[in-house]
């Protein structure tokens, strides 16, 4: 093929090689600083918009743990407190049952007794009103109190569409004293409830040995549903603290997934960088070489 001062095919065939290795070498950086393959819709439309949803899956999931947490303090307070209400040998509704048994005995002064139970109740009451957390409290409730509540569980998405997760409470179950004086401690049944509970004036009369025996039964059914009340909540604080753990779990797994779908092989791209850059370097020489052809053309006219 002869010489032509208008076209060097050598010397374009080795420009369009060379801005093919520049353009492979930029993606390769590009890469290797971004630490993706797929950085851009641009990149991979597909891969690209999977895992933008799954980020944004995983924000969700993230507020998710966030709700969880404050919901697990939450549920720890009112749960603390049921359990100091419901108390031992010293002190709440066990200590109040056992003072009520001893002022059965004949003789007793019930005046004493009295005191220590007055003492016990202001002691529960306090207890109820105290266990707040956050503005929100379920022992102690007002006209304001909702009457359920609903603590963020989970979240999941099928398709489009997004479900969120929810464990539901009745605050009824576990209120201890409300304003309308319907709670546990505080409901009136008989001609006192076991907030206002008064063994001062009692004697040794069987209409007020009887009267004895329905403030032990009554304090003895406060036990078992406040009893029943930690306990249900003990559930919940156990289901809280699962969801957390899995949810979290859930979130290492989405990010993992995300990884392999836009992340960029370091090792390969390491690799594939040097081959390139060699590449460039021959490209280079390829095309000067391809110059000098022209060049010598001109020693035929000399």
């Amino acid at each position: 093929m002869g010489s032509s001062l208008l076209t060097n095919s050598s010397a374009m065939t080795a420009l369009q090689t060379l801005r093919n290795v520049s353009s492979q070498l930029a993606t390769t950086q590009n890469r290797i600083s971004t630490g993706q393959r797929v950085a851009t819709a641009s990149d991979n439309a597909a891969y690209w918009s999977i895992a933008t949803s799954m980020r944004a899956d995983n924000a969700a999931l993230s507020a998710v743990s966030d709700s969880l947490g404050l919901s697990a303090a939450t549920v720890d307070t009112e749960y603390t407190a049921l359990t100091a209400v419901v108390g031992d040998k010293t002190g709440g509704l066990t200590k109040l049952q056992a003072l009520l048994v001893e002022a059965k005995t004949a003789g007793i002064d019930r005046t004493k007794i009295q005191a220590d139970i007055t003492q016990i109740q202001q002691q529960m009451k306090g207890t109820a009103d105290a266990a707040t957390f956050n503005g929100v409290n379920w022992l102690s409730t007002t006209a304001t109190t909702p009457a359920t509540f609903d603590l963020v569980s989970s979240f999941s998405r099928v398709g489009g569409t997004p479900t969120i997760g929810s464990i539901n409470l009745t605050i009824a179950n576990y209120s201890l004293y409300t304003s309308t004086q319907s709670g546990i401690l505080d409901k009136v049944s008989g001609t006192a409830s076991v907030n206002t509970i008064d063994i001062s004036t009692l004697t040794d009369s069987a209409a007020d040995q009887t009267t004895l025996d329905g403030y032990i039964q009554q304090v003895t059914t406060a036990i078992n549903s406040v009893a029943s009340a930690a306990a249900d909540l003990g559930a919940v604080k156990n289901r809280i603290s699962t969801n957390t753990e899995f949810v979290k779990t859930l979130m290492d797994s989405v990010d993992r997934g995300v990884g392999q779908l836009v992340d960029a092989d370091m090792n390969a791209e390491s690799t594939r960088l040097q081959a390139l850059q060699t590449q460039q370097q021959l490209g280079v020489q390829a095309l000067s070489i391809a110059n000098q052809n022209s060049q010598s053309i001109l020693s035929l006219f000399r």
